[in-house]
């Protein structure tokens, strides 16, 4: 597939075409939560499925927010804003998963079995998600969304999935991928 460079704005439009996105980001600085972030599959998978000519929400299992608090690392803490905003979108009918980035290479090693730094921000974990053109984040700011995409969206609209150097796991890449290819058979895989 080739197209033009995509742009910020154009994705932003394509992601916000999935009424859900939308809501989320309308209702996430209600939530308070520090350095938040509507982030991956919710997203992409959105751009996918217009790509396809599919319906912006078809298929998308859940939607991930991130958030950075170091101020406690504990589960306990992170369950708690879960049912936060668990409350904030049960009208919504979708499953809304959270992160509190602070914590991640507390669990990530024992849970995926590679180690994790420990992340200064929530765009760090952004940064490493397995496959490049998937690292992809919009954070309620304002009038429109801020979007963090830092390896630019030109893959994700042309369907190249590549490894991340940043964390390079090729087992969970190769999972990731497959499932990813099956949905979306257009997908092309280059490592």
């Amino acid at each position: 597939m080739n197209l033009a460079p995509a742009s910020a704005e154009t994705f932003t439009q394509d992601a916000l075409q999935n009424p859900h996105n939308r809501a989320i980001l309308e209702r996430l600085p209600g939530l308070k939560l520090p350095d938040a972030w509507l982030v991956a599959g919710c997203l992409f998978q959105t751009v996918w499925n217009l790509r396809s000519g599919r319906p912006p929400i078809a298929g998308i299992k859940d939607y991930d927010l991130f958030y950075f608090d170091a101020s406690d690392l504990s589960a306990q803490a992170e369950m708690a804003v879960q049912a936060r905003v668990e409350a904030c979108c049960a009208d919504l009918g979708i499953t809304v998963e959270i992160k509190n980035q602070a914590r991640v290479h507390t669990w990530y090693p024992d849970y995926f079995g590679f180690p994790y730094p420990a992340l200064t921000c929530s765009q760090d974990g952004l940064d490493r998600f397995l496959v490049r053109c998937t690292c992809v984040g919009l954070q309620a700011c304002g009038a429109e969304p801020v979007l963090y995409a830092p390896n630019g969206l030109d893959e994700l609209y042309q369907g190249i999935l590549r490894p991340n150097p940043l964390c390079d796991h090729r087992t969970l890449f190769t999972r990731k991928v497959a499932s990813y290819r099956a949905r979306w058979g257009w997908l092309e895989t280059r490592a």
